[in-house]
């Protein structure tokens, strides 16, 4: 247990994210909260509001770090953003000091460090925001060099976005299983006849929403299906899905995705759905090549199910196929991480996306994590960079990245494109540049105001039966939203 003493407990979250970078799960308790027993660690946060400045102090085992950002006739939600960002600077440094280790991404914690770096280049130049992750984070150079590159694969993408442009998502929550180590809130399908009524229920949100964005005169920039594992449904149900979907819309936009996710669930009468309905880009995600770890995480397929479905997918023809691993996967070593890359490698994919193992609180994997070992932070950080070489090696570069609380390492998600296959709505959704209408249990409306740098969003309830109870209510809030 960690105590925390500080004058300002709104900022206890934040202050949390800093110190679990070095302590992982450990409990955080606030002074006056305790339940007895002795804390391993006291800290103290206190922050100090004068004119112009905000100074963060933190206090740890006879240590102490301060930060002071000065601000300029700042609104309210400038000042609170800038005191937060004081606060955690000081408790990261504070905590560096005592406990030295290379932390990549230094005091940030947040999904979109690539947002954070844009903005910063727009106020003030590349150079600058160079020198503020550097000095003001404390980023480590590669990480830099990969954000900013990033940033300059997504410039002409994110130019291209209009003020009315809207995206549009479907989740499909349901799996054949539930792997190890997913939090994500997915039914496991047990029998066909729970995705009839689900989808009945969908069908009226994308007709709703459709009718929605036509009156406010938007305009459908791209599309994606995900989940869960939408290749759950048979043939006949992606079929009526993506039909509804153009009906509906008009259209699928520039470019539609369906993340066909698990080989096991991909058959030839479900791609050829797709392919006839013009989709060109789906998802195979191993997640592994590795038959023993496939078995260890709950995946109900083999490596060599993976390379069929591939195979089948691309003798239909589809133009983009992704596949995704995880780096960092219990059991685990380098050499298995890198024989799961040499294979993908020989499929030669038009995208491959490289995510790094988050162990999320509401996954199984915390409750086992004695019976499955871990690969180490540098481990990790290894498969990682021999991710970003097979990428290299495939004439990829990375185009979109995100992060995770709890992730192995404080490290990160990178998408890698071939020329010309970059996905659209995964630039969109993650630097959160475009307007989007999600549709489905757990999907997530989002409304940016550009000009205000702000974002509005509508998240769905997760569980399936709630979304069905509160679907009238839900289409009230998107029509709010996007009024």
């Amino acid at each position: 247990m960690i105590l925390l003493e500080t004058n300002r407990p709104e900022y206890r979250n934040d202050i949390a994210e800093e110190i679990r970078l070095f302590f992982g799960q450990t409990e955080i308790v606030l002074a006056g909260e305790e339940n007895g027993g002795q804390p391993e660690l006291s800290i103290s946060v206190q922050l100090a509001a004068a004119p112009g400045c905000a100074t963060a102090t933190a206090k740890c085992s006879g240590a102490m770090q301060s930060e002071t950002i000065a601000f300029d006739g700042a609104d309210h939600l400038t000042v609170k953003r800038i005191e937060k960002r004081a606060v955690k600077i000081a408790v990261f440094r504070l905590l560096q000091q005592l406990f030295p280790r290379v932390i990549p991404w230094g005091s940030l914690t947040g999904i979109r460090p690539t947002k954070l770096f844009r903005e910063l280049t727009v106020q003030s130049g590349a150079e600058a925001a160079r020198d503020a992750f550097l000095r003001l984070y404390d980023v480590t150079p590669d990480k830099i060099r990969l954000a900013e590159s990033i940033c300059e694969a997504q410039r002409d993408m994110i130019a291209s976005v209009g003020e009315r442009d809207f995206d549009v998502y479907v989740n499909i929550p349901f799996c054949p299983t539930k792997c190890l180590y997913c939090s994500f809130p997915s039914q496991i399908l047990g029998k066909e006849d729970a995705l009839t009524p689900y989808l009945e229920k969908l069908f009226i949100d994308i007709s709703e929403g459709a009718a929605l964005m036509r009156e406010r005169g938007y305009r459908l920039r791209c599309m994606y299906v995900g989940g869960g594992t939408p290749t759950v449904l048979s043939a006949e149900q992606l079929d009526r899905l993506i039909s509804t979907l153009k009906i509906c819309y008009g259209s699928l936009g520039n470019e539609i995705t369906v993340e066909a996710g698990r080989p096991d669930t991909i058959t030839e009468d479900k791609l050829l759905v797709l392919r006839e309905h013009g989709v060109q880009r789906i998802s195979i995600n191993p997640q592994s090549m590795n038959d023993d770890t496939l078995c260890r995480i709950g995946r109900a397929h083999t490596a060599d199910d993976v390379e069929r479905a591939f195979s089948l997918a691309r003798s239909i023809g589809f133009p983009v196929i992704n596949m995704d691993l995880i780096a960092g996967l219990p059991g685990e070593h380098v050499d298995d991480f890198c024989g799961s890359l040499q294979r993908v490698q020989r499929l030669s994919p038009e995208n491959m996306t490289v995510h790094t193992l988050a162990i999320k609180r509401s996954s199984r994997l915390i409750e086992r994590l004695d019976e499955y070992p871990l690969p180490t932070a540098s481990d990790v950080e290894q498969m990682l960079s021999a991710g970003a070489e097979t990428a290299q090696s495939l004439g990829m570069q990375p185009y979109y990245m995100y992060r995770q609380k709890y992730m192995s390492g404080n490290l990160e998600n990178v998408g890698y494109a071939k020329q010309d296959s970059i996905c659209m709505y995964n630039i969109d959704m993650m630097e959160e540049t475009t307007n989007i209408m999600a549709h489905g249990a757990s999907a997530m409306s989002k409304r940016v105001f550009g000009y205000e740098n702000r974002v509005e969003r509508i998240p769905n309830p997760k569980d399936v039966k709630t979304y069905f109870d509160k679907l009238p209510t839900i289409l009230l809030e998107k029509r709010a939203l996007f009024d």
